[in-house]
């Protein structure tokens, strides 16, 4: 069996990926004896999670072989995983480092803010200047009338009501929801508001 397993824009520092776990399930399946992948990393670049990979591939006699490294041994996953997982602090370290010199900068860190627009500028020689923003007056009116009635002592919740009760359109284009005014709490921890 030929299969192509595919996991596009999803994080490989995760092995919570459709295709990576449908490749897990057809390897349980023997449905094949070879994952042929660009390099290690495309795999995953978790080293606990690229150990735990080899291993149940190992088990059913799957050998994986990379463009980049060929075929994959034991010191290919001690020193690769090693590699990738540094690779994966780094990256965040100076993704970090980045997302802070934007804000420090006066600049957006990223994403819509509701309440404003973005605004590009082109520099001599034409490429975009990204960052800026402006004001956004009728998203501001709302925001403002959100900390009005924050501060008057109402709770997300019937602060979303009278949204949705005056038909203004949320950050989505539809209606409102608590987690739109105070985020969704992660794992293990929640939000006051």
């Amino acid at each position: 069996m030929v299969e192509v397993y595919s996991d596009k824009a999803i994080s490989g520092a995760s092995l919570m990926r459709s295709g990576i776990q449908k490749l897990l399930l057809d390897a349980q399946g023997n449905a094949f004896d070879v994952v042929l992948s660009e390099a290690l990393d495309r795999l995953s670049r978790n080293q606990a999670d690229i150990a735990a990979i080899y291993q149940k591939l190992q088990f059913r006699d799957v050998m994986i072989e990379t463009v980049n490294e060929g075929v994959i041994s034991k010191m290919h996953i001690g020193l690769k995983g090693t590699m990738n997982s540094l690779f994966i602090k780094d990256l965040a370290i100076k993704t970090h480092r980045g997302l802070k010199g934007c804000a420090l900068a006066g600049k957006s860190a990223g994403g819509k803010a509701f309440g404003y627009q973005n605004v590009i500028h082109y520099d001599a020689s034409g490429e975009p200047i990204r960052g800026d923003r402006k004001i956004d007056p009728i998203e501001a009116d709302v925001v403002r009338r959100i900390f009005t009635d924050y501060a008057a002592g109402l709770s997300p919740r019937k602060i979303t009501e009278k949204l949705n009760e005056a038909v203004i359109t949320g950050p989505t284009g539809r209606g409102w929801g608590t987690s739109t005014l105070h985020g969704i709490a992660p794992p293990n921890q929640s939000i006051k508001p």
